[in-house]
């Protein structure tokens, strides 16, 4: 039971990662169908900027710091990329969103499958640095294990999740980020950049999607890339709904995904193929959560007002 709730919460981590990502975009009024491809892509970059950082220096000279500085820094940037093509189809030339976003995820996943056939990385090397837990957590028992002996990334997810639930409803920026993606004219009229925040949002929130797939690579799959990275970014995308677009709501519920998803494994008796069928748990309990929300209609458990619409400021 303790190894099962500790890869829980190790995989869950990483839906965290990609739903609160993708909360702060549609926050903006973005409904962006592309985290799948984002996350694809984030985590290739990063696993491509740990192999020629580790080719340039070898295994002697590696620090330790660098060693996940360096493919944090990398898979933020190339998801960010993929942000700002986002934006520039879809706020500058007007392009739909749904099918920008799908477009999105099939480059996303075909730019990731070209990295890594082209260059055949092995990322187990670096894996240890992204694992590595805190010394004393093996002296603290059951306790140690589940809390404090998890990766970087983990903690870095969980604080994550709390630094942008406070943003979005207790300052300034998170105000005017929430009116732009509920009424884009009426902050418009009010002064605010609309087209800015939602560029912001958006490169912000797909680099913060993208950990979430660097977390899953080095850290859940040991640096072992054995599974499809987009799969995991369709259940971040189906978290943000069964949150009701709280991040703070998302750390347990992203706990609960991965629980569900990696069920089948800690039961025995079971076929392959009905091993698979449990990993379908999160989307039916996704789909319970959307029709309990849409029929109790309350406006704060409801998507932005704006979610999948282009603004086109000529019709104000």
């Amino acid at each position: 039971m303790l190894t099962f709730l500790v890869n829980a919460i190790r995989l869950g981590m990483t839906f965290l990662l990609g739903s609160t990502g993708e909360t702060i975009t549609e926050k903006s009024g973005h409904l962006n169908l592309g985290t799948p491809g984002v996350m694809c892509v984030g985590a290739s970059c990063g696993c491509f900027a740990e192999y020629i950082y580790f080719d340039a220096v070898g295994v002697i000279g590696i620090n330790p710091v660098l060693a996940i500085l360096i493919p944090v820094a990398a898979t933020f940037l190339g998801s960010a990329l993929m942000g700002i093509l986002f934006c520039f189809l879809t706020v500058t030339l007007r392009v739909n969103q749904n099918v920008t976003g799908l477009a999105l995820t099939t480059f996303g996943v075909g730019v990731s499958d070209y990295i890594i056939d082209k260059t055949d990385i092995i990322y187990s090397l670096g894996s240890d640095y992204f694992t590595a837990s805190l010394p004393f957590a093996q002296n603290l028992g059951w306790f140690g294990e589940l809390f404090l002996s998890h990766g970087i990334l983990i903690y870095v997810a969980l604080a994550i999740a709390l630094l942008t639930s406070f943003v979005l409803n207790k300052t300034k920026v998170g105000l005017h980020l929430r009116a732009v993606g509920e009424n884009p004219a009426t902050a418009d009229a009010a002064g605010i950049n609309v087209s800015l925040y939602r560029y912001s949002a958006t490169c912000i929130g797909c680099g913060i999607s993208g950990l979430g797939g660097l977390l899953f690579i080095m850290d859940y799959l040991n640096g072992n890339w054995e599974y499809c990275v987009d799969a995991i970014g369709w259940l971040a995308i189906a978290l943000v709904i069964f949150t009701v677009w709280k991040p703070n709501l998302a750390i347990i519920g992203s706990i609960i995904f991965g629980a569900l998803y990696i069920m089948s494994t800690y039961i025995e008796g079971f076929s392959t193929e009905t091993k698979e069928i449990f990993k379908m748990l999160p989307y039916i309990v996704t789909v319970i959560v959307l029709l309990f929300t849409s029929i109790r209609d309350k406006k704060k458990n409801q998507p932005p007002q704006s979610l999948g619409l282009n603004y086109f400021r000529e019709e104000r």
